[in-house]
């Protein structure tokens, strides 16, 4: 498929997605990019009434009066997507695999953030950074971001989820709305993504394949690793192997939700097999009811 035919393709999805939550939420769609938070603004002197909280305790002690923080409403975040990007990714059927699925998910929330006037950035990352676009406005913008993920060609083939977490959270240093897109294969990084949690307003878009899952039970066959480039020999008709593959992809989706539910981060789940718009609807809704909230 040629550049043009993407665009065209992505745009179709942000115009449904656009209709669906306009509709939807009358007109609130613009709240599902926007701060949720409070930014420090300047301090002031105390006033019976304020919360005691606020106090200054560092300003206040260099003279007599007592200081508050004063604080002002975020109206605009930064979002940064974050690719996963490792050979992990690209299981699927040609065309349709986890990589080309995140891309397009990306794409599609790339071109809504900015016209709802917030910067957008993106990272894609193996074990190794493989593309940063710095974050900024406008629809130049998200095309920027989308060129740069449909040519991109991966340098490494393995996976670090937990130094590629590390690295955004050095690289992005202001509040913002941080997108992770990925398999989430390995156990090593909830230390780092909890780091991401609470600087960042987090939400993880989990991607899976059915065949990961659903091995079909064919005796023992060569199965292809794809970051260590080797065959490895397994029984899929062991009752074990089933079992274990089963358990394996339902505990880390499990996982993932309870985290998220933790760290009030927003979790999706979506499937190479399925029409994902109306999940990120879906998603959009529970963001909107969020902010409103706060």
């Amino acid at each position: 498929m040629n550049i043009r035919a993407i665009l065209a393709k992505i745009r179709n999805y942000e115009i449904r997605i656009r209709k669906a939550v306009n509709g939807q939420m009358r007109g609130d769609f613009n709240s599902v990019f926007k701060g949720s938070g409070l930014e420090f603004d300047d301090v002031r002197a105390y006033q019976y009434g304020d919360d005691v909280r606020r106090i200054d305790w560092n300003v206040s002690a260099k003279g007599e009066e007592t200081f508050i923080k004063v604080f002002k409403e975020e109206k605009e975040q930064t979002v940064f997507f974050l690719l996963d990007v490792s050979n992990s990714q690209n299981i699927g059927t040609q065309g349709n695999t986890k990589l080309a699925l995140g891309k397009e998910v990306c794409s599609v929330l790339a071109l809504s953030a900015v016209k709802e006037a917030s910067e957008v950035g993106l990272i894609c990352y193996s074990d190794q950074k493989e593309k940063y676009v710095k974050p900024d406005k406008g629809m130049r913008k998200a095309y920027e971001i989308m060129l740069n993920l449909y040519k991109l060609q991966p340098i490494s083939l393995k996976t670090n989820l937990n130094k590629f977490l590390l690295y955004a959270l050095n690289l992005i240093k202001r509040r913002s709305i941080v997108i992770v897109i990925s398999d989430f294969i390995g156990n090593d990084y909830e230390h780092t993504l909890k780091a991401m949690a609470r600087t960042h307003d987090l939400i993880l878009i989990h991607l899976t394949d059915d065949k990961e899952s659903n091995i079909p039970p064919l005796g023992i066959v060569p199965l292809y690793d794809n970051e260590l480039q080797k065959k490895i020999w397994i029984n899929t008709s062991s009752q074990w192997f089933q079992k274990q593959q089963k358990e394996k992809f339902s505990n880390k989706k499990n996982a993932l939700e309870n985290f998220c539910r933790r760290y009030r981060a927003n979790y999706l789940h979506i499937s190479t097999q399925e029409d994902f718009v109306p999940k990120l609807i879906k998603l959009f809704r529970v963001r909107n009811k969020k902010v409103k909230a706060n």
